[in-house]
């Protein structure tokens, strides 16, 4: 039998992503990844946005597989440059939340993460879009959008810095009157925030949305309540323990399309990174979408 020519995988490093996991990326390839199956190459992004050109430059190419070496920021500039080709993303985690790899369980260890891509088991997946802009673990908007805007200008990543900007900014912040179309149907609700959840993983391991599936096609609507300080305390936890959905303050609505209407065009999120859109969004969900490699067993459960 002919053995088969490597397969062409492209890492595309971020290199000012998460609390820096992301550097020796070179020799962890050189040491861990299959060169009986693989031919790998290896490109740093240098701005926002160059992540989608050379992943999208990949996939013209032929590239069967483009690795986002980063957080969730990385995997979202790099998912736009692949959604609706063949190519298939893989992911080795180095960034602050992680919120798409530890959802399809994929290890936070860079070198198991590395043995994932060996074993080569691809599931197909959602993505959407809010505005014709592609997001495919969690977007939103009300305060976790806030958040996200100051934690992209903070001068020090990881959790510790995201806790302190969420606790210092909680008492201040006033919820906000939402008009929504949810798949035709009419709602207003006043709330601290509504996301909409592709994945289960908020980042961090924490969750609102324990349910959610990649694969399912419906982005779930969560529309979050504000509770007193002081409940905070106890029921902060249950994001870590996956049951603060069960709680009063929660709404989740399965979606295939939203229109959300608010009464000022500010701040959203998409995969964490805070962007700026007007007063009416429109969400869409693309099913099935992109290629990614994950541990053989999530594919089973798939």
């Amino acid at each position: 039998m002919r053995n088969l020519p490597p397969k062409p995988i492209l890492f595309i490093v971020n290199p000012v992503s998460g609390i820096g996991k992301q550097k020796g990326v070179e020799r962890l390839i050189d040491e861990r990844l299959d060169k009986t199956m693989f031919a790998s190459s290896v490109a740093y992004t240098a701005a926002p946005g160059h992540a989608t050109e050379i992943s999208q430059k990949a996939a013209d190419d032929g590239v069967e597989i483009v690795v986002a070496v980063g957080g969730d920021g990385t995997v979202n500039e790099i998912v736009t440059g692949l959604v609706g080709t063949e190519t298939a993303l893989a992911i080795i985690p180095a960034g602050s939340g992680n919120g798409l790899a530890r959802h399809l369980k994929i290890p936070m260890n860079m070198k198991r993460a590395m043995d994932v891509i060996n074993e080569g088991t691809i599931m197909k997946i959602d993505t959407a879009t809010i505005n014709g802009q592609l997001f495919v673990n969690v977007a939103g908007v009300g305060f976790d959008a806030s958040v996200a805007k100051k934690f992209a200008v903070a001068g020090k990543r990881g959790f510790s810095t995201y806790l302190r900007i969420t606790a210092n900014s909680y008492r201040g912040y006033e919820p906000k009157q939402y008009d929504m179309i949810i798949d035709g149907k009419v709602i207003r609700r006043r709330a601290l925030l509504i996301s909409f959840a592709n994945s289960s993983q908020f980042g961090n391991n924490t969750s609102i949305d324990p349910a959610a599936s990649v694969s399912d096609g419906f982005i779930d609507v969560c529309i979050v309540g504000k509770m007193p300080f002081w409940k905070t305390l106890f029921l902060a936890p249950l994001l870590f323990l996956k049951k603060f959905d069960q709680t009063r303050y929660v709404e989740i609505i399965r979606a295939k399309k939203v229109v959300l209407k608010r009464k000022k065009g500010k701040s959203i999120h998409l995969d964490g990174d805070p962007k700026i859109m007007g007063k009416e969004l429109t969400m869409q969900i693309n099913p099935l979408s992109l290629n990614v490699i994950v541990p053989e067993f999530v594919n089973r459960k798939s």
